[in-house]
């Protein structure tokens, strides 16, 4: 098995277009078709991690956080990232990072967080914009079918719970070949008139080169008319945070300790429980001061991230609970999401979850 395997894996269940701008995810050292004999998760990437790679003969190390977030200029051992680098080097063990495309993922950290604290009725915080297009093609009536099945298969036509989602409108085309042409219907130089369906569906960007491969190769014409147009709306499954509910309210209070207790967190920093009880709940692992808006207007009762400045816990303004957990306590458990996946589809090969703490934060 190759390290190309592997991530073409991860990469086709959370595709790299979801992670961030500033953001650094995918394979950051290494070579795709190197053979992998082991593979190391964790959620950073400091010498001792790639110690413990070469102790238990890992040659690919799949992180959640990048080692290089910004371009290197030297690599001269001078910090943690560097010396990480050349230590890969030296050993032949690759770096693949899956952050804010995992993140960003309905089934990625948030959801994790949410499970592990029970919510129900989950959804994303902050949907994302930008991130659909409308495809409208037309074909004639007899191959419609044959062209919405491709198109679905390829990755069109969801809507949040919904699949094969499409509208269809029928009408009549046009067109005149020339010499050149092959037409499957008409003849050379002689205008044609077709009785066509227009099928539109929603395509996320990240699809659409596979989406409009399929339409070609499942539609009659060898000229295949379409459309693609931009769209604003919001991408329900993909996007930052998460929001659920309790099955039962609970005290604020006990709330925070159970979640102390659940993360293990050396200390809980919270602003003033306005709320006795506490039901509706959001979520963002990592730094997540940025949705403190998108909570308050879903109405929850406490917002759950961390690395929030002091100035930033004002924005509560007495309308929900801001609670900081601390950025290795919130993603966590994002090894063992890694490790499940990869179990799933490579359930005989060596993966291992890594033993060492990387929190750099301590407690007294």
């Amino acid at each position: 098995m190759t390290v190309q395997h592997i991530t073409d894996f991860l990469e086709n269940r959370y595709p790299l277009s979801l992670q961030e701008s500033y953001d650094n995810c995918g394979l950051t050292y290494g070579h795709k078709q190197t053979e992998v004999k082991g593979v190391l998760i964790s959620l950073d990437v400091t010498e001792k991690i790639v110690d413990e790679a070469i102790r238990k003969k890992c040659n690919l190390i799949i992180s959640h956080h990048p080692v290089i977030f910004k371009g290197l200029k030297r690599i001269n051992g001078s910090n943690m990232s560097e010396r990480v680098i050349e230590l890969c080097i030296k050993n032949e063990i690759a770096l693949y990072a899956i952050h804010t495309n995992l993140d960003n993922h309905k089934e990625g950290v948030n959801k994790r967080i949410a499970d592990k604290i029970g919510l129900l009725n989950t959804h994303i915080l902050a949907p994302k914009k930008g991130t659909l297009v409308k495809l409208s093609v037309f074909v004639p009536k007899e191959a419609t079918q044959k062209l919405s099945d491709a198109l679905f298969e390829a990755g069109a036509g969801s809507v949040g719970n919904y699949s094969e989602c499409s509208f269809q409108s029928s009408g009549y085309g046009t067109y005149r070949p020339n010499k050149s042409a092959r037409p499957a219907k008409g003849q050379i130089n002689e205008k044609s008139t077709e009785a066509e369906i227009k099928v539109e569906v929603l395509v996320p960007l990240d699809r659409i080169g596979k989406v409009l491969h399929a339409m070609k190769l499942n539609h009659p014409y060898e000229e295949v008319a379409h459309d693609i147009v931009p769209l604003g709306n919001e991408q329900q499954d993909i996007g930052s945070g998460m929001i659920g509910e309790l099955e039962k309210s609970m005290p604020a209070e006990l709330f925070l300790k159970e979640i102390k207790k659940i993360f293990g967190a050396g200390v809980v920093k919270h602003t003033a429980l306005i709320h006795k009880n506490v039901k509706t709940i959001a979520v963002c692992g990592g730094t997540g001061s940025f949705l403190i808006e998108n909570a308050k207007r879903k109405k929850a009762d406490i917002f759950i991230s961390s690395d929030l400045k002091y100035h930033e816990y004002f924005d509560a303004n007495e309308e929900l609970i801001i609670v900081d957990i601390g950025h290795y306590e919130s993603e966590q458990f994002t090894v063992h999401l890694i490790y499940e996946n990869l179990k799933e589809k490579f359930s005989n090969f060596a993966l291992h979850l890594t033993e060492v703490n990387t929190n750099p934060v301590k407690y007294i």
